[in-house]
């Protein structure tokens, strides 16, 4: 009976001690270890990869924003603050209905085929309203200059980059809006306009949050 019960005394020793082991390597040595690679070598992508403006964090590279104006009385959906460079379209992202106190954004696409109604209707509501907001002054858009991501979403909802040709037939708009020239804005562009990825890998890009916090620091203070 005494050794029966001072062998489950060592098995019950044991299994704590591996437990306790195994808590302390997996649960705070690892974590310490990775976080500290992570902050020495990845700094910026281990802290989200905030863009900063005014000494302030004001957004991530990876995640596309949305320029708005307030909601006005009896509005469900806010109209584009036209003095800013818009992004791509945000379809596909799903609203969030469980922690009502925040205001987060979805990721995810709309699934829909190239020949769904409700995405046929999105998209030519899309290039209708591109080719009117952009179209100022000496200056008319065509539906055919409309680019594709200026009308559809992305995989994600979430993209952050806009092709250099939507950015480039927004510029009008953008030197008219601001008080700027058109040599002004379309420096603005090419000069945020990334090329491929170790010159093969995908498309250039703008992103849109930085060529905005350019433009802030531009456009003439009202």
């Amino acid at each position: 009976m005494n050794n029966s019960v001072s062998n489950t005394a060592r098995l019950l020793w044991a299994g704590l001690r591996a437990l306790l082991v195994l808590t302390l390597l997996t649960g705070v040595v690892y974590p310490l270890v990775v976080t500290g690679i992570a902050q020495g070598l990845f700094r910026d992508q281990a802290n989200g990869s905030e863009i900063k403006s005014d000494g302030k964090v004001v957004g991530s590279s990876l995640i596309g924003q949305s320029y708005n104006l307030p909601l006005k009385k009896g509005q469900e959906t806010p109209e584009p603050d036209l003095k800013w460079f818009q992004g791509r379209p945000q379809n596909g992202l799903g609203s969030n209905s469980v922690n009502t106190q925040y205001k987060l954004i979805l990721s995810g696409a709309t699934n829909r085929s190239a020949d769904n109604k409700d995405l046929i209707d999105w998209v030519t509501a899309a290039k209708a309203a591109v080719v009117k907001d952009n179209s100022v002054n000496g200056y008319t858009v065509k539906p055919s200059e409309v680019p594709a991501d200026a009308v559809t979403s992305s995989g994600s909802g979430l993209d952050p980059d806009i092709s250099p040709q939507y950015a480039d037939l927004q510029v009008h708009r953008i030197a008219e809006k601001n008080g700027l020239s058109v040599a002004q804005v379309q420096k603005l562009v090419d000069d945020h306009t990334e090329s491929r990825t170790l010159g093969f890998i995908g498309e250039p890009r703008v992103n849109v949050l930085e060529l905005n916090i350019a433009l802030k620091g531009l456009a003439p203070k009202s």
